[in-house]
């Protein structure tokens, strides 16, 4: 017993000076507070060998406590590895004072006998809110209050969204970014439905935010709301003229604490009890004045609007026929990258020229797409000779100078030797680059088949085939209307013809629904998918859309033969699509998961209705 206990000791220390070697000094503290208000900044090691501690000067801030000192130890075994951790945190209180931006350095101190610093400090100082606000908001409490024991409401005040661009006016292709973001006196809020506009004469590309957005304090018009960036939109106005944004639709739910004028409740519940309260909230529309472009377009102008640079290289200057050459133009700049047309390159006439190659390589910014866009050109010298590659220009629209530029590469001569092969036998792989193959040298010659040839004198008149040529077409006529006839009669039962494409139009629905998760597209997703649930099953068992309900449509499928266990799995298909919409976590697993699930329950369905 006691060997084992020497050896548990042992390899603690062990574990224990193996973690103490790699010192982390960490400082952490809130990013915004209310003047007035306290808060803690803490300092935290990773080791009890801890001496001359020494603090920044906390300029702006007054020290109400500390620093207060805490040690921690912890060691558990996992796996049978064992895992120990040790340290100290040094604690101080702190009152702000005055709204401001303040940056605390970092503190000093000697740990594991060598000298340490920590991450220095931000903290953004908001002003309380006005006497206005704060009147505004007791009442607005009072009235909750008030109206507890009937109904809660929530004020345009409480909670509101803000739809902001960055210009109102701006050139025909000009880029400029839309930003939605939500503000709320209270921090717990769930967003239940959002119905964004469609950008009408806009190409609109949506600036990727973080997947776990977290809610910060802003001051705003007075108050101090909880605010988040909902979504941001860089938008590229397609045509002259005043456009407009339509508005944005949030339906939201926020909680909420109301008292209790029930007596009992008071006295075992505290008296109070947290509601949602929901309410809609609409941004407002925004016109933007779209300029048209100057006229005295270049012609070579190919739509590119913004600030662009072109370089240019080529592969090789000396080659033989046959051989592929490639020229590469690289497009650098900011503007509308994806929009713009590829330059022309005016090849010599003996040369074979294939599609371009383009690769976007770029990044979505406020201000546009930022990157390069590489279009590579592939051509094959058919005859020997000396030609030359002529510059070539490209042109775009300054919005410095709000004028026209025009752009130029140089030229390259290009000397072509006679090479080996057939020129019409070379086939070219343009994906992968100059991978050339010759198919052969030799000349392909026509292959003939033995045809039996008829006397001159045998007529065609009076034979089985030329009786044949009015028997056929005449049978085929009379079949053709049959079917028709059938087909007319069929599509006349407009229910019957439901039924019979119920499973069509789900699983057109579900290829729409599928485009939307590779773009992922959340909410129109979940609409989608939606759409294709109760559409086959309103479409399968002829119910109108008006009638259709979850305890309805199982009546109606037990009694087509369906087995309960199906049954069962088109409502949780359902169900699990209604809630996966609003649960958080990973959005990407769980819109895969929606799809699988609801492809797989229709299929089934398909095949068990009678």
């Amino acid at each position: 017993m006691r060997k084992l206990i020497f050896l548990f000791i042992t390899l603690t220390t062990i574990a224990l000076n193996a973690y103490a070697d790699e010192v982390s000094f960490v400082a952490s503290g809130p990013d915004v507070v209310v003047a007035g208000e306290r808060f803690r900044i803490s300092y935290k090691f990773n080791t009890q060998k801890v001496k001359d501690f020494r603090a920044p000067s906390m300029k702006g801030f007054e020290v109400l406590m500390g620093p207060s000192r805490s040690t921690y130890s912890n060691t558990q075994i996992v796996n049978g590895s064992m895992q120990s951790e040790s340290g100290v945190t040094f604690t101080y209180v702190l009152l702000a004072s005055e709204p401001g931006d303040y940056n605390i350095p970092g503190a000093t101190a000697t740990a594991n006998g060598n000298q340490a610093i920590s991450n220095a400090l931000k903290i953004k100082v908001l002003p309380p809110d006005t006497p206005a606000g704060s009147v505004s908001s007791s009442s607005a409490g009072q009235s909750g209050n008030a109206s507890s024991s009937n109904n809660q409401s929530v004020s345009n005040q409480e909670v509101f969204v803000t739809a902001n661009v960055t210009k109102t006016k701006v050139y025909e292709q000009e880029a400029f970014m839309l930003t939605y973001k939500i503000y709320s006196l209270e921090s717990r809020m769930t967003l239940e439905n959002v119905r964004l506009p469609d950008f009408k004469g806009f190409h609109q590309q949506e600036i990727e935010r973080p997947t776990h957005a977290t809610w910060t304090q802003e001051h705003y018009k007075g108050r101090n709301y909880f605010t988040i960036v909902y979504r941001q939109f860089v938008l590229f106005p397609q045509q002259s003229g005043e456009l407009t944004i339509d508005p944005a639709r949030f339906d939201v739910a926020i909680e909420k604490v109301v008292r209790s004028a029930d007596p009992f409740d008071a006295f075992f519940n505290g008296g109070s009890n947290v509601v949602a309260v929901k309410k809609a909230v609409s941004t407002p529309a925004i016109k933007i004045d779209v300029l048209p472009l100057p006229s005295g377009k270049p012609a070579d102008f190919s739509g590119a609007v913004g600030d662009f640079s072109i370089s240019s290289t080529i592969n090789t200057q000396e080659l033989k026929t046959n051989d592929a050459i490639t020229l590469k133009l690289i497009i650098s700049g900011t503007g509308n990258m994806k929009l713009i047309g590829n330059p022309d390159v005016k090849f010599p006439e003996s040369f074979e020229v294939y599609e371009p190659k383009v690769d976007n390589q770029m990044r979505l910014t406020s201000t546009g797409l930022t990157g390069n866009k590489v279009v590579e050109y592939l051509a094959i010298p058919r005859h020997a000779g000396d030609y030359t590659i002529p510059p070539v220009s490209f042109s775009y629209f300054d919005l410095k100078s709000k004028s026209y530029k025009t752009l130029t590469t140089q030229a390259y001569p290009v000397q072509v030797e006679k090479g080996a092969g057939n020129a019409d036998n070379v086939v070219a792989n343009f994906t992968n680059k100059e991978d050339l193959k010759i198919l052969g040298e030799d000349i392909r010659f026509i292959k003939l088949n033995n045809v039996e040839l008829l006397p001159r004198n045998e007529f065609f008149f009076g034979s089985w085939i030329y009786w044949l040529c009015y028997i056929v077409p005449f049978l085929a006529f009379a079949l053709f209307f049959i079917f028709h006839y059938k087909q007319a009669k069929e599509n006349a039962n407009v229910a019957k013809v439901r039924t019979k494409k119920a499973n069509k139009v789900a699983v057109k629905r579900m290829k729409v629904a599928g485009k939307l998760l590779a773009e992922n597209k959340k909410e129109l997703f979940y609409d989608e998918v939606l759409k294709a649930l109760w559409g086959y099953v309103s479409d399968k068992l002829n119910i109108p859309v008006a009638k259709l309900s979850k305890s309805n449509v199982e009546d109606k499928l037990q009694k087509r033969g369906v087995n309960d266990e199906l049954i069962k799995e088109f409502i949780d298909a359902l169900n699990e699509c209604e809630f996966a919409r609003y649960a958080p976590g990973d959005e990407n697993k769980a819109m895969d998961n929606v799809y699988a699930t609801s492809l797989n329950v229709i299929t089934k369905m398909e095949n068990s209705i009678k």
